[in-house]
């Protein structure tokens, strides 16, 4: 009797062990859920939207213009910003005035997709 308590409890342990190992590779190498704060992106991702943010095609495509990027807040570390990607490093960018344009800097590694901080 108390052998098979035991064997069935260190098989539930096994079990969920493996898929807790099994869950973490796939939201650190695959993918995972953000939750997106703002309402810069709306009517596309409304303020609070959950989006599934993966992470495989920055190892097989570069950001492009209309990309969507998900990026850690500045002023608040806990909250995700989604943002879409209007222009790349060397590209002039004009805003309400002609005099606004200004040169578009490198995408800095805090900006780039897919990737939690």
């Amino acid at each position: 009797m108390f052998r098979r308590v035991l064997g069935n409890t260190l098989a539930f342990v096994g079990y969920t062990v493996q898929y807790g190992c099994m869950a973490h590779c796939a939201f650190e190498y695959i993918g995972e859920f953000v939750v997106c704060s703002g309402p810069s992106m709306e009517p596309t991702i409304v303020n609070q939207d959950i989006v599934f943010s993966e992470r495989m095609s920055r190892h097989f495509c570069k950001i492009q213009k209309g990309d969507i990027v998900i990026a850690k807040s500045s002023f608040d570390p806990n909250m995700n910003i989604c943002k879409r990607v209007i222009g790349l490093e060397g590209d002039k960018i004009c805003t309400s005035a002609p005099s606004d344009a200004f040169k578009v800097p490198h995408i800095c590694e805090q900006m780039s997709p897919f990737k939690s901080f």
